[in-house]
């Protein structure tokens, strides 16, 4: 992004985003209360996602996490499937990153090829099955206020 910093107010460049990442976007289903995206970067070489987890509360040590290797990104209104390239920080299945304690935090990244810059919501879909997967619908792709997860007191 190219911007003329002489012509600009100090707010003014305080406040100047990339016109495309995305923190905090939302979406209207959410796997877990206990995962979120924080940000979703787009340009011409990859679409990165970045996620944290929060080990439950229910499982001793945290319990586990871990990546399907056939996970996706499709822009709403389209059949086109952007298959992940790479995790950064998370492990593809069947391997699993086990946690050491309840509510540690757990920050990954999933990177896809480019999407083009006019889609305006995703899915990303780690498996289309039954099951605990990460499958985020209708991902809007815009800022939003930072949101926190709730870990919620099972006890």
């Amino acid at each position: 992004m190219k911007t003329n910093f002489e012509t600009k107010t100090e707010e003014e460049l305080l406040t100047i985003t990339e016109p495309y990442v995305f923190k905090n976007p939302i979406s209207k289903y959410t796997p877990s209360e206990h995962m979120g995206i924080e940000k979703i970067s787009l340009d011409d070489d990859f679409t990165r996602i970045d996620f944290v987890y929060i080990a439950p509360k229910q499982y001793i040590n945290g319990g586990w996490i871990q990546m399907d290797s056939g996970c996706f990104i499709r822009p709403i209104g389209s059949e086109t499937r952007y298959r992940m390239v790479s995790a950064i920080n998370i492990p593809l299945a069947p391997s699993k990153y086990y946690f050491k304690s309840k509510g540690q935090v757990h920050h990954f990244s999933l990177l896809f090829p480019p999407i083009p810059k006019s889609v305006k919501q995703i899915d990303i879909i780690e498996r289309l099955a039954e099951g605990t997967y990460f499958n985020f619908f209708r991902v809007f792709l815009q800022h939003n206020e930072p949101t926190l997860i709730r870990i919620v007191n099972e006890n």
